[in-house]
C-alpha cells in the first residue's frame, strides 16, 4: 500500500485530477482518497516513485506521511 500526503489537493477538481493521474500510471490501481486529510492511498504493483512523479507533474507534489 502506497500512502501519500497531497497538501495541494483541496477540492473536488483536485480529486478528479489525482484520480486520473493515478489511473494513467496504473489503470488497475485501487485508490482511496481522503480529501479532508489530503491523503491518497494506492494499491498497485507500480513503485511509489512513479505515482509521486506523475502527481508532482500535475501540480500535486506528494509528501510522505509523518
Amino acid at each position: 500500500m502506497i500512502e501519500l500526503n497531497l497538501p495541494d489537493m483541496t477540492c473536488g477538481h483536485c480529486v478528479r485530477t489525482v484520480t486520473e493521474t493515478v489511473r494513467r500510471v496504473d489503470a488497475d490501481a485501487k485508490l482511496d482518497i481522503d480529501l479532508p486529510a489530503q491523503r491518497v492511498r494506492i494499491e498497485s504493483a507500480q513503485p511509489a516513485e512513479r505515482f509521486g512523479a506523475a502527481l508532482a507533474e500535475q501540480g500535486y507534489p506528494p509528501r510522505q506521511p509523518a
